[in-house]
């Protein structure tokens, strides 16, 4: 297991600063984007519930067909950045332990590029598949 010692010459704190302001950042995108098809759900955080679509006039098979298959995909992407918010929030509680930056798999350092691309890497490139 590396050591907070290390973990410290690994990550200087300008580096964190960053990192964590791009975590910010696209969770704050990612909140936007779900309310513009789903609400927020004000008992448990960063939970949605999507919206269904009503289409104007809404009589015909047709129109209740789209109006089924536009929740359906709004479905998947609810759920695709739900995980995404999840994983976001997983990434600031290893910062606030000192843990972030860290393979879970073999305790070694993930790579900067890799955390630059997607600061809520979980692991390494040796140890993802």
């Amino acid at each position: 297991m590396i050591s907070l010692k290390y973990l410290a010459i690994f990550m200087d704190k300008k580096t964190l600063h960053i990192l964590r302001k791009q975590l910010m950042r696209e969770k704050a995108l990612i909140k936007k984007d779900m309310l513009r098809f789903a609400s927020k759900n004000k008992k448990v955080p960063d939970d949605y519930k999507t919206r269904y679509p009503f289409i104007s006039g809404g009589d015909t098979l047709d129109d209740q067909a789209a109006e089924v298959e536009i929740y359906a995909s709004r479905l998947a992407i609810e759920h695709a950045l739900e995980t995404r918010l999840k994983e976001i929030s997983e990434a600031f509680d290893k910062i606030k332990q000192n843990k972030y930056g860290i393979c879970e798999k073999c305790h070694q350092e993930i790579e900067l590029e890799k955390l630059k691309a997607n600061p809520a890497a979980r692991f390494c490139l040796k140890c993802k598949n």
